[in-house]
Formats: C-alpha cells, sequence, structure tokens
C-alpha cells in the first residue's frame, strides 16, 4: 500500500486530503508544521520545491499542497499569497477591491506537490472556477469561503454545508495523486 507523510499546519486542507482518499488504498500519516514556501505566482511550482525539501528532510515520501485565489479583474490577485493576504485586508478588503467591478471571475487553483527519496517531485493540479460575491455570505469552511461562488452554484463555500460540496479543487488534485500512487502498485 503507497504512503506518503503529508505535510501540513491547516486542519482543513487534512480533512479535504481524509475526506477525498476516504476508501482509497493508500495510507498517509500527518507532519504538522510550516513548509518551506518559494515565492511564485505558480503553485505548482511553490508544491513541488516544498515536498521535494521535506522529502530530503526526512527521507520518506511527501505530499505539501498549494492553493490560492486567482480573481481575474485584480489581474489574478491575491494568487498564491492568498493566505497572507487573508490575514492582513480580510474577507472585507477583497470585497472592497471589488466594489463596483463587473468582471467578478475568479479561480481557486490546488497544487499537491509530491516526492519520493531520491527522485524529482511531481505536482499534480486542481482548479475550479467560480466568481467573487457581491458580500461576505455563510460562516462555514475559512479564507475566502464565504465569497466565493463556485460556477453553476447560488451559494458561496461558506454557506455550504457537506464537505464533498466544497474545495473541489483541491479534491481533483488529490484524486490525481490517488489515480499516480495507484497505477504505481497496479505496475509492480
Amino acid at each position: 500500500m503507497p504512503s506518503f507523510v503529508l505535510f501540513t499546519g491547516n486542519e482543513e486542507k487534512i480533512n479535504d486530503f481524509r475526506n477525498a482518499l476516504k476508501g482509497a488504498r493508500l495510507d498517509f500519516e500527518i507532519a504538522r508544521g510550516e513548509k518551506p514556501e518559494l515565492r511564485s505566482d505558480d503553485p505548482c511550482e511553490i508544491a513541488k520545491t516544498a515536498a521535494k525539501a521535506l522529502c530530503e528532510r526526512l527521507r520518506k515520501a511527501v505530499v505539501a499542497e498549494d492553493s490560492g485565489l486567482f480573481i481575474e479583474a485584480l489581474n489574478d490577485y491575491p494568487g498564491t499569497c492568498t493566505s497572507y493576504i487573508f490575514k492582513r485586508i480580510g474577507l472585507n478588503g477583497i470585497i472592497k477591491l471589488m466594489k463596483g467591478e463587473r468582471n467578478r471571475k475568479a479561480r481557486y487553483k490546488s497544487a499537491v506537490g509530491y516526492c519520493e527519496p531520491g527522485k524529482e517531485p511531481m505536482c499534480f493540479y486542481g482548479e475550479e472556477e467560480g466568481r467573487i460575491a457581491e458580500k461576505i455570505r455563510g460562516k462555514g469552511g475559512w479564507g475566502h469561503d464565504p465569497i466565493f461562488i463556485p460556477k453553476g452554484k447560488s451559494k458561496t463555500y461558506g454557506e455550504m454545508k457537506k464537505p464533498g460540496d466544497v474545495n473541489l479543487f483541491r479534491r481533483r488534485a488529490i484524486e490525481k495523486l490517488e489515480e499516480h500512487l495507484s497505477g504505481e502498485k497496479n505496475d509492480a
């Protein structure tokens, strides 16, 4: 059974991995802490760099995830700096920046970096299109969830209750990781 260390200090990401891999023939342990984080506009580059550094340090297969909210009208701001910007200006700051803006298109992106000892890191990418709400709606989720409305939906992530309904961008990336690891197992 393939196994890896998921390196994160974020409980929501841990829950997303548990939910996405429920029933999968994968085993993972959690190492909590801050991961090395390269500054880049490319979440795959950030996730692969972190996975490689942590893999070398732990000498085990490691997964590191990086994600962000990319708002078209703001030239993809806050992008890979989503967490940092959330701490600085919060949801009200994003709503203020978007005031009067008609183009509310946004994308959540997730990059799952995976690295095994002695190998080069890989990236599994997931994305979800949506739009930014006119105001904060809902108290569920975390981060920018109360202002992100997924494509084809009328509610924000913050208003949705079921775990399977939210963070589909991360679920898509995790499922690609699972497919890769399961494929490796079947080839052995």
